[in-house]
C-alpha cells in the first residue's frame, strides 16, 4: 500500500505529535508499505527531501510563520501530486492545510483519515483567539471532508467539542509507543552523571516547556514534597529554551526554577534522544504529567515510563488520565491543583509496591506494529467502500 502522511512538523522537531507520526510511519515501512511524509521545512537547514528509516520525507519551504503555525505557498501544488500517487492519505491534526489535502483525497478517490491529536488552546490574547478560530474552522472543514477520524481514546473523544461532532466516523486507536534498550552501563552512568545517589527521590517530567504542560503546578507542589523528602529532585527532560510561542511563559517561571536549581532540587536535561530517554526513565521514582488543558490528549511519556516500571501521576484531564486508569501504575491528581499533585506523588513515593504493573503486556499493547495493524484494517475497510 502507498501511504501518504501529512503534517506540519515532522522530525527532528520534537513533540508528542511528531514522535507519534514518526513511530507509525516507520512501522508502516517495516510492514512493507511505501510511505511518504509530506511536511514543512520549518528549519531552512533541513534537506528538502530525504529518506529516514525507510520513510521518504518531503519538506515544503516556509514563507512565513503565524504563532506556532507556518505558511507554505507551494503546499497545495505538491499535495495534489502526492495524493494522486498514493492509495490512502493520513493527516495529523491540528493542521492548517488539512482541508485542502482531504479535499484532494475526495477528488482523486483516495481515502483520507485524520489522526486527531488534541484540541488547540493557545495562550490568552486577541491574536491567539483569532489563530484558534482559524484553526478550529480548518479542522472542522477537514473533519467534514475526511472519510474517517482516529483518536487515542474514547475518553478524550467524549469530552472533545471537536470529536463529538464526528462520532459516526470515529475510531479510537491507542498511540504507538516504543523505546530502544539503553546502551550497556548507560543507566548507571546517567545516575553518576547527575549525582542521583545524593538526590532522592527523583521526580521526572518529560515535555516541552509550554503553558499547557502545567510546570507551575509542579513548582507549587514542590514545597509540600520537600517537607517529606528534603533531598527530592525534579529532572526535566525536553526542550525548555526558545520554545516557539512560549517565551513569556518561560520568563515568568524561570526565576522560581532558578532558586530550586541552586538548591539542587531541579535540573534541566534538555532534549534527549530516544536512547538517552531509555537511560532517563529507569532512574526515576515517579513521572508526572500535570497538564492543564485539552491540548494534551494522552501523554505518551506515561507509557514510556511504565514500560520501565516507573509509576505516573498525571492530571485528571480526559485522555491523560487513561494510562493510569487502564494500567493501575500511579495516581491521578486534580487538574491544576498543586496540593492534589503533591499528595498523589507522595502516595506513590511512600508505597511504590502498590503501583507495579504488567510491563510486558503494556509493551505489547502499544507496540507500533500492533498499532499500524489497526490502521491497516481501517485503511482496507475504507478502500473497500
Amino acid at each position: 500500500m502507498k501511504i501518504l502522511t501529512v503534517l506540519t512538523y515532522y522530525r527532528p522537531h520534537t513533540s508528542g505529535l511528531t514522535i507519534y507520526a514518526e513511530r507509525l510511519a516507520r512501522a508502516f515501512a517495516r510492514r512493507g508499505h511505501q510511505v511518504t511524509v509530506m511536511t514543512t521545512q520549518y528549519d531552512p537547514s533541513l534537506p528538502r527531501e530525504e529518506t529516514m528509516d525507510g520513510v521518504k520525507v518531503i519538506r515544503i519551504p516556509v514563507a512565513a510563520r503565524i504563532s506556532k503555525g507556518v505558511i507554505a505557498p507551494t503546499f497545495g501544488v505538491v499535495a495534489t501530486q502526492l495524493v494522486a500517487q498514493h492509495d490512502v492519505v493520513q493527516l495529523h491534526l491540528p493542521q492548517f492545510d488539512a482541508p485542502g489535502v482531504a479535499l484532494r483525497g475526495r477528488l482523486f478517490g483516495k481515502p483520507a483519515v485524520l489522526t486527531y491529536h488534541c484540541d488547540l488552546q493557545l495562550p490568552s490574547g486577541l491574536f491567539n483567539r483569532f489563530v484558534n478560530a482559524v484553526v478550529d474552522f480548518q479542522n472542522n472543514l477537514a473533519g467534514i471532508l475526511a472519510n474517517h477520524i482516529v483518536t487515542y481514546t474514547r475518553d478524550y473523544a467524549d469530552h472533545s467539542p471537536y470529536l463529538s461532532r464526528y462520532a459516526s466516523k470515529l475510531t479510537p486507536i491507542l498511540p504507538p509507543v516504543e523505546l530502544p534498550n539503553p546502551l550497556p552501563g548507560a543507566v548507571e552512568a546517567f545516575a553518576r552523571e547527575h549525582h542521583l545517589s545524593e538526590r532522592r527521590p527523583v521526580i521526572g517530567m518529560a515535555a516541552r516547556f509550554a503553558a499547557e504542560k502545567g510546570v507551575e503546578v509542579l513548582l507549587d507542589a514542590l514545597p509540600l514534597i520537600l517537607q517529606k523528602y528534603p533531598k527530592a529532585q525534579v529532572l526535566f527532560a525536553g526542550t525548555y529554551q526558545n520554545v516557539m510561542g512560549e517565551q513569556a511563559y518561560y520568563d515568568r517561571l524561570i526565576p522560581r526554577i532558578r532558586e530550586y536549581e541552586i538548591a539542587g532540587h531541579w535540573k534541566f536535561l534538555g532534549n534527549l534522544e530516544p536512547v538517552e530517554m531509555a537511560a532517563f526513565y529507569p532512574n526515576l521514582d515517579v513521572l508526572t504529567v500535570p497538564s492543564l488543558n485539552s491540548t494534551e490528549a494522552f501523554g505518551l511519556v506515561q507509557i514510556e515510563a511504565m514500560m520501565n516500571g516507573v509509576p505516573c501521576v498525571p492530571s485528571a484531564l480526559p485522555g491523560v488520565r487513561q494510562p493510569v486508569t487502564l494500567h493501575g501504575m500511579g495516581r491521578v491528581a486534580k487538574i491544576g491543583d498543586a496540593v492534589s499533585l503533591a499528595e498523589s506523588i507522595l502516595e506513590v513515593l511512600n508505597e511504590p509496591h502498590k503501583f507495579k504493573g504488567d510491563i510486558e503486556s503494556i509493551k505489547k499493547i502499544y507496540n507500533p506494529d500492533s498499532i499500524a495493524q489497526e490502521y491497516e484494517k481501517l485503511f482496507e475497510r475504507l478502500k473497500g467502500r
